[in-house]
């Protein structure tokens, strides 16, 4: 009995009906935050988030039955358990400001739905490159930080007055949000040589360094759907093999059925 409803809770049918559940909340939990549309539904929207929790609560628990200590085996399961764990905490008192954490129910869909999991998972497989061109782009910052205090802290100390201030400024230069007249042109009209020095950063930063991180996220997605496609021709290269096995076996029985008959044609 317990098998056939874990077989059921972890089917695509109530996994696509979890999904389903999981927008609505999130939806209502936004629709919370509008006081207008509380003093009208408020009530209902209450009842159907402890509604949805609940639904949430029992399919954990019945996968734990179900599943026993391998539940803990699987990360997403894992993670499912920490997001409607930190929904069950109670949010009355001086633990009230913990409501809001209930949005992180939203997060759900990061397991439940394939796509979003391959995403997840590529960007782990990313992680180790991440961190590479992570340290790279650090150590063109500090250097660049470092540069611009020496170059025109004195005369702009808003802007490049310290190194902290030098990367902040750096940071909203290489996002290029009003790089050219918030920042450059005033250095440019006591520093006129001073474009040089940004453009060279810019084309560093924002052309080159960030776009290694989309290649890298890329780069790691391909790699899963390879090892993916891998996995699926050597399972079907395997059924292959023992079907093969298997018509041979069935050639080989024939073919001593056949010399059996011929063995007893005589004595009859």
């Amino acid at each position: 009995m317990i098998a056939k409803i874990g077989d059921f809770v972890e089917g695509s049918k109530f996994q696509g009906a979890i999904t389903v559940l999981i927008v609505l909340n999130a939806a209502a939990l936004g629709f919370e935050t509008n006081p207008d549309v509380m003093a009208k539904i408020g009530p209902e929207l209450i009842l159907f988030d402890h509604f949805v929790l609940a639904v949430f609560t029992i399919e954990i628990a019945i996968k734990l039955i179900y599943r026993r200590l391998d539940f803990f085996k699987n990360g997403w399961n894992n993670f499912d358990f920490i997001i409607v764990g930190i929904a069950l905490i109670p949010s009355s008192g001086p633990l009230a400001v913990l409501r809001t954490l209930r949005i992180f129910r939203a997060m759900r869909l990061l397991s439940v739905v394939p796509s979003m999991r391959k995403v997840v998972q590529a960007l782990f497989l990313a992680i180790p490159g991440i961190l590479s061109v992570g340290s790279i782009i650090m150590l063109i910052f500090y250097v660049s930080s470092v540069l611009t205090t020496n170059f025109f802290g004195a005369r702009f100390d808003e802007w490049f007055g310290s190194v902290g201030r030098s990367m902040y400024s750096l940071f909203q230069i290489m996002t290029l949000e009003s790089w050219s007249m918030g920042i450059v042109r005033p250095v440019m009209e006591v520093f006129p040589w001073a474009w040089i020095f940004f453009v060279i950063f810019i084309l560093i930063t924002s052309f080159a360094v960030l776009n290694l991180f989309i290649g890298i996220i890329v780069d790691a997605m391909q790699q899963q759907s390879y090892e993916e496609q891998q996995a699926i021709h050597e399972d079907t290269g395997q059924v292959l093999a023992e079907s093969t096995e298997i018509h041979q076996e069935v050639i080989a029985l024939r073919q001593e059925l056949r010399e059996l008959k011929d063995l007893l044609a005589p004595q009859n």
